[in-house]
């Protein structure tokens, strides 16, 4: 099969902003479950990277929020918010063939739009420079922050989509999705973590359970995660593709000097794993 890996992450600034925030025994948890994400990134020998992340407001504001949009070129540029993460901007391959084969197929099932002129902010960059892959890589925003964010059960069926679309393909994909999970970002609450709306989204995730999340209420998720906590969505866009397969936690750390409950997950696409306990 074409899709070789499925896999998710947090992405919080602090990751590479402020590494030495919080004490030790938090931050390193987080780095080793990246070490060991990028080493099961390798192994399976991917030829393009498709990462799906949320939008912080470095492509679209309120004037024209699409729900979902497929970065096309042949090379991006990021972070756009590189002193933010403490992370040089550089240059990322694309794979502009791939993209617009992927786009055309998912728009069969899913609304979506088309960038050429794609950014890439930390929700990309940062999980790029921990996995340390210089892979092609094609992005996927999705909305997670503003005026009518993604329904969820859409971003699994875009996740459903993606996955028809590659299964025949020759070339060898892998799927990262970046964000979450609870936080409060720029709020009084900042570095309050749900702890317990995180350990149950990720029981869900991890045993091919996210269905229960699909028609989970907008205001309920944000009261108990944050609206940092919308970027679920993410996550669940990468169960739909692997057929809602059961996987493994690498890692979930509450951190409130990230201000973010950090998970690292991946999912079995040929075999089923065994997961941590939450």
């Amino acid at each position: 099969m074409s899709l070789v890996g499925a896999f998710a992450a947090s992405h919080a600034p602090g990751i590479t902003g402020g590494p030495s925030l919080p004490p030790a025994v938090e931050s390193e948890a987080v780095f080793c479950a990246y070490a060991e994400l990028r080493g099961r990134l390798e192994a399976a020998r991917p030829d393009v990277l498709v990462v799906v992340s949320p939008e912080h407001w470095a492509n679209f504001f309120l004037d024209n929020m699409p729900s979902f949009c497929i970065g096309i070129a042949d090379e991006f540029s990021g972070p756009t918010d590189e002193k933010f993460v403490n992370i040089p901007r550089r240059s990322v391959r694309g794979h502009a063939r791939l993209a617009q084969a992927l786009a055309k197929g998912i728009a069969e099932d899913v609304d979506l739009s088309t960038s050429q002129e794609m950014a890439l902010d930390h929700g990309v960059m940062l999980p790029l420079h921990l996995l340390r892959t210089e892979l092609p890589v094609i992005p996927i925003i999705v909305n997670c922050l503003a005026g009518m964010p993604a329904p969820l059960h859409h971003c699994h069926a875009l996740g459903v989509a993606f996955r028809r679309t590659v299964d025949h393909w020759p070339e060898r994909v892998a799927l990262l999705g970046t964000g979450g999970l609870s936080h409060w970002p720029a709020m009084p609450e900042s570095g309050q973590i749900g702890v317990d709306f995180d350990r149950r989204f990720l029981d869900a995730f991890l045993n091919g359970r996210i269905e229960s999340f699909l028609s989970y209420p907008k205001e309920k998720a944000e009261a108990e995660a944050g609206p940092g906590g919308h970027e679920i969505r993410s996550w669940i866009t990468i169960a739909g593709a692997a057929n809602d397969a059961r996987g493994s936690l690498l890692a979930y750390q509450p951190v409130p000097a990230w201000s973010t409950g950090c998970a690292v997950a991946a999912l079995e696409i040929e075999e089923t794993g065994c997961r941590r306990d939450l």
